[in-house]
């Protein structure tokens, strides 16, 4: 299984970091592999799309906003400091999954891999531009989240209003 997975990772990188690049020049960041299947019961969500798995901006802010809507993809970031192979000089990359475990899998068997992250939609959040003042948006942004942060924040059409009622402390 591990060598499997290091085979995809650097088989993809000649075929799909060139054309990521090609279509995103501002990064340097690359995507080597998207992973669409699904295949069992998750502990966490399965991405709502999984044929867009691997489409998804590669620069993306990590932020929290308190809700999420949709679930686009997990990530498995690869940083050439940590082990991982170098490629695109020492840019660190990732492999997108449509379910997290495939994700963690990676996670755990491939040099360099970081801990799965996961990139979600939200479509009202929240704002916080400084402790404790909390401003509602309806506004559409991608972010990157810690997957933990998915266990008890799905949106739901009252969310935002008891949020506002009642602030947590903490970040998802």
């Amino acid at each position: 299984m591990k060598s499997r997975l290091m085979l995809a990772v650097f088989t993809a990188c000649a075929l799909v970091a060139c054309k990521r690049l090609a279509d995103q020049p501002s990064s340097t960041f690359i995507i080597v592999s998207a992973d669409h299947t699904v295949s069992a019961s998750s502990v966490y969500p399965d991405a709502v799309d999984p044929t867009r798995v691997g489409t998804y901006p590669i620069d993306t802010h990590s932020g929290a906003g308190y809700f999420y809507d949709d679930v686009l993809e997990y990530r498995v970031w690869f940083n050439p400091r940590k082990g991982a192979k170098p490629l695109n000089g020492n840019s660190d990359y990732f492999m997108a999954f449509a379910e997290y475990e495939a994700a963690k899998t990676a996670s755990r068997s491939l040099p360099g891999a970081e801990e799965p992250i996961v990139l979600v939609r939200q479509l009202e959040w929240i704002n916080e531009p400084e402790h404790g003042r909390f401003i509602p948006e309806k506004t559409e942004r991608i972010t990157e989240w810690q997957v933990q942060w998915l266990t008890s924040s799905k949106r739901r059409e009252d969310s935002i209003q008891r949020f506002l009622e009642h602030p947590r402390e903490e970040g998802p």
